[in-house]
């Protein structure tokens, strides 16, 4: 006790050395190193246990290291979804297309640019496609090609069946790709919805429930048009997913008026139960038809309201919808009016030239007036008059104005029953096709980079386009998971007006301009997210002096358990080291009767052995 009665706390600590004397053991006291610090202390102390010891920061080194976090994230969310079964049984096959699925996830690339970084990243060693030949990735996608239908099948009892899709609704449309090479079996000149002109392409459409999950995608020439692509997918629908009540959504170029008359004598067949249905839009002639001769399309519709139901005899058994969008009336407007100028600015030269007698004929004249007047496709509003020294161009007004009159109208048909889908239903269900452009733009050009076609042969082309589609499906599901984490609007709200355009939640427009979420968390894009997750490493530890190497991974960052957390899977815990541990290395000068003893605590004895 000190003159405060407070308790005092010696410690000593000494060396010392254990032998026998004849039957005797003793003790000798080698040396008191209570002086010491208490770091050189426990360096005597493990040096008398045997272990090496190394300075520091050179205890071990890193042979390799991989990223391993965003190929982790997405494997994961692969076998939730249930990939390995959805692609078949257990093979070398199933395997290098799973890689190739989550490789196009992760970095989308040609085939031999993917196999070559599989080795740079742990899913090549994972899946034990590290070392995969080329012929051995073709072989495989042959497999997957093969197994199309029954993979699609399984989508489609998954999203488009009674049970989960009670509106019994699936969307269609189609696009084109360009393709490299001259050797494509599929590729044709055709209309390029990517704007390549002049380049040969394939289409590919895709067919989607109503949340614009893919279930299915089907491969046509590139010149294939729309109604055939229809016709295509009803007869896929039907034959291969067993699907005989479904109602289609697609685009007036899709569904036509030929179309509907197929799709009429498919349900009147006796000898087949089925009963498709159909949502599309009519074209601009037929909504001119309607407002013809006082027509049931008049401007008075829409005094007080943006849609209202009408009926007509060319179209029987049918509802149709008219909607007004008068934000779309007024970009039309401005458009056309933007669009005509830049077309009287290319005429422009070209009257002077013939003004000053430097174009004469009119035959010359025509091929330049013919050149440039339809550029901006709106030769139709022009009026001209061509001599052969004169040249005279003119707005129609009275064309221009017919066509203005029905700016912002799109009329809607379908033949759902009112009692089961109602107009504001049906304008709702329409307008769903753009959560097919959404996959179109992830598959082309925001995530997955589908195009340019590097294939030559037809089996292939479409595996690859599968391989995209089922890359789209796990991207569409890992968007919805990490929405909190990015900008993604995880509660758009819903439209009190169908016919209004889609709005943004409050909570979308914060995270967007604060870049922060509700609790102050940074955001990343969805691209941005996989980078990060790309950090969590997995690297190889090898000890100093030693043939012990075992796998570690970085510590994750908060974002990166928060990342693992939303898709409900842990944080990948390392495999298990396959080098052998080597033995451990002690001094053979040390016996073992000698002890560190610390004298601590009010003289209690602790012996370290």
């Amino acid at each position: 006790m000190d003159k405060q009665g407070n308790p005092r706390e010696y410690s000593s600590t000494y060396l010392r050395r254990t032998y026998r004397e004849g039957k005797r053991v003793r003790n000798e006291t080698v040396a008191n190193l209570s002086a010491l610090p208490e770091h050189v202390i426990d360096g005597i102390d493990a040096g008398l246990k045997g272990q090496q010891l190394v300075p520091a920061g050179t205890e071990f080194t890193i042979t390799r290291s991989l990223p391993h976090g965003h190929v982790a994230a997405v494997a994961a969310m692969a076998h939730q979804l249930g990939f390995p079964a959805l692609l078949g049984p257990p093979s070398r096959a199933r395997d290098l297309v799973l890689a190739l699925i989550i490789s196009r996830v992760i970095r989308p690339a040609s085939k031999l640019a993917t196999a070559a970084w599989w080795p740079d990243a742990t899913l090549g060693p994972d899946l034990d496609v590290a070392g995969a030949s080329t012929d051995e990735i073709y072989a495989a996608m042959d497999w997957l090609a093969e197994r199309q239908d029954s993979t699609e099948a399984t989508l489609a009892a998954k999203h488009l069946g009674p049970d989960v899709n009670p509106s019994r609704m699936a969307l269609f449309d189609l696009t084109s790709a360009w393709v490299t090479g001259r050797c494509c079996e599929l590729a044709a000149r055709g209309y390029s919805r990517d704007g390549k002109k002049g380049l040969p392409q394939i289409e590919y459409g895709i067919l989607t429930d109503p949340a614009g999950r893919l279930v299915a995608v089907r491969v046509f020439s590139g010149n294939t048009a729309d109604p055939v692509a229809f016709t295509d997918i009803v007869e896929v629908i039907r034959t291969r997913f067993g699907l005989t009540r479904l109602v289609l959504v697609g685009d007036r170029g899709m569904i036509t008026s030929a179309r509907i008359d197929a799709l009429r004598e498919l349900n009147d067949d006796p000898n087949t139960a089925t009963g498709f249905g159909w949502i599309t839009a009519l074209r601009a002639p037929q909504i001119a038809a309607l407002t013809a001769d006082d027509g049931p399309l008049q401007m008075s519709l829409f005094d007080t309201q943006d849609l209202a139901e009408i009926s007509h005899p060319d179209f029987p058994g049918e509802r149709l919808i008219a909607c007004r969008n008068p934000l779309l009336a007024a970009e039309r407007a401005r458009k056309r009016h933007d669009l005509l100028t830049a077309t009287e600015h290319l005429l422009e030269p070209i009257i002077a030239r013939v003004a000053a007698g430097r174009l004469a004929g009119a035959d010359a004249i025509g091929v330049a007036v013919g050149k440039v007047i339809n550029k901006y496709k709106v030769g139709k509003h022009f009026h001209y008059t061509i001599t052969a020294t004169s040249l005279a161009v003119e707005r129609r007004h009275d064309h221009i104005a017919a066509e203005a009159a029905l700016d912002g109208i799109y009329v809607l048909r379908t033949c759902v029953p009112d009692d089961q889908l109602d107009s504001t239903g049906v304008v709702t269900s329409y307008k769903n096709l753009a959560n097919v452009e959404r996959d179109f733009r992830i598959i082309k050009a925001d995530d997955l980079d589908l195009r340019p076609i590097h294939h030559r042969l037809q089996e292939r082309v479409k595996a690859h386009v599968l391989i995209c589609m089922l890359a789209c499906y796990l991207i569409w599901h890992l968007r919805k998971a990490w929405a909190p984490m990015t900008f993604t609007d995880e509660h758009p709200p819903d439209r009190d007006n169908p016919v209004a355009p889609a709005q943004r939640s409050t909570q979308a427009d914060a995270k967007a301009s604060t870049g922060h979420d509700s609790q102050g968390n940074p955001l990343r894009s969805f691209r941005g997210l996989l980078a990060h997750l790309a950090t969590l490493t997995r690297n190889q530890i090898r000890f100093t002096a030693t043939d012990t190497e075992i796998p570690m991974l970085t510590d994750p960052t908060p974002d990166q358990r928060r990342a693992f957390t939303l898709i409900g899977a842990p944080i990948p815990s390392p495999p298990c080291s396959q080098t052998p541990t080597a033995d451990k290395t002690t001094n053979p000068q040390l016996s073992a009767g000698n002890a560190l003893l610390h004298h601590r605590n009010f003289g209690l004895t602790d012996t370290i052995s």
